[in-house]
């Protein structure tokens, strides 16, 4: 992730633009809670989301592919009991199937590099999720200006129109993708 990028992702407008509009367009009228006591998260990046969501989680296992924010995230939450970070990649986890009741991931999948990678992803989380359990994600839609903020950098966004058939062909039952247009 270039450094322009990672600075606006752990900036304080960004936490209130996750806070304020991400998250709660990402859970409708599911509350926080609906993703049961063992919640992982994919990507944290810097954590934000990490720190809003384990307000409402009993356990929360957040598994990020880059070192040095895997590291950073778990030495800030070394002396939790709640929150467990795991330096991994996303598409090859070594947890056991349906050991997770719920899974998020927000405003990073467009930094997988290909679409048979996305796919992957989709179905690691699906196997690692108990049957029914739900997997809340958000990310943008393509644009110019994201692609420019994502100068030498992985900028893979997901089309909405083929997400809900990737995800039944991942392995996911009831799928919903609500589009924010504006």
């Amino acid at each position: 992730m270039n450094d322009a990028h990672l600075d606006l992702l752990a900036s304080e407008d960004w936490r209130a633009m996750l806070r304020d509009l991400i998250l709660p367009f990402a859970f409708g009228s599911m509350p926080v809670t609906d993703l049961g006591s063992n919640v992982l998260e994919i990507g944290p990046g810097p954590g934000l989301t990490t720190d809003l969501l384990v307000e409402d989680a009993e356990r929360l296992t957040a598994v990020e592919l880059d070192p040095g924010l895997a590291r950073a995230l778990a030495d800030r939450y070394d002396d939790s009991d709640r929150v467990v970070v795991v330096e991994g990649d996303a598409t090859a986890m070594t947890f056991a199937d349906g050991e997770f009741t719920g899974a998020v991931s927000f405003t990073m999948l467009h930094h997988v590099p290909d679409i048979a990678k996305q796919d992957l992803l989709f179905a690691e989380v699906c196997r690692v999720l108990q049957t029914g359990a739900p997997f809340v994600c958000s990310d943008s839609v393509a644009s110019d200006d994201l692609e420019a903020l994502h100068a030498e950098d992985v900028y893979n966004p997901v089309d909405p129109a083929g997400l809900e058939a990737r995800l039944l062909s991942a392995g996911f039952t009831s799928v919903e993708v609500p589009c924010l247009s504006g």
